[in-house]
């Protein structure tokens, strides 16, 4: 079985809900009452340059500096619990995985600080595929490039949508909560 995982929340922790909040001296909800919605969803399909990205997304906020907020995600990036140990182990074992994460050409901040290109390519990251998930598209170009049948995916997410998303194509999904309830789905099914 091929195992895809989803990045922000499910391998990595995302430093959304508190160093961006801690940068500003804000809390999260008065962050995002603030924020543009579509800043980020358009950065992390290439959309739009970081620098728009960042003159938009916290555009409230007035001038700030780019280069030390850069500095401040790098910096949060961290495995959730556990995580690193799995997929040293699945590694180890020889069990194919793929990144398949919605986020923006920031996914080299995270495998710069963190190294996740040890255990998995990528290979489908939103802002290479120009495609978010749950877009249908965003599944199909994973079986038309690495080749199906479906049944043979197992796509590890932290968001129900996306796995529903992947479960209408034919791939098995695992609804990320932990690392321990992971690790139990992947032993029964034979992986670890």
């Amino acid at each position: 079985m091929i195992l895809l995982f989803d990045m922000m929340d499910t391998v990595v922790v995302d430093p959304v809900a508190k160093e961006l909040p801690g940068f500003f001296g804000m809390t999260t909800r008065e962050l995002f009452a603030k924020r543009d919605p579509t800043a980020w969803r358009s950065f992390e399909v290439d959309a739009i340059s970081e620098t728009e990205c960042l003159n938009r997304v916290f555009a409230e906020q007035g001038p700030f500096d780019h280069d030390a907020f850069r500095t401040c995600v790098r910096d949060a990036y961290r495995y959730v619990d556990g995580m690193r140990e799995l997929l040293e182990e699945l590694s180890a074992k020889g069990v194919e995985m793929h990144a398949f994460s919605n986020y923006p050409s920031w996914y080299k901040l995270v495998d710069e600080r963190l190294g996740v290109s040890r255990y998995m390519p990528w290979t489908f990251v939103s802002f290479t595929t120009k495609v978010r998930k749950p877009d249908p598209k965003a599944y199909t170009r994973v079986l038309d490039t690495l080749g199906g049948p479906a049944e043979r995916f197992l796509f590890i997410d932290d968001r129900d949508v996306n796995c529903a998303a992947a479960r209408a194509v034919g791939m098995h999904a695992h609804r990320f909560s932990n690392t321990p309830d992971l690790r139990a789905d992947l032993a029964g099914r034979g992986i670890v």
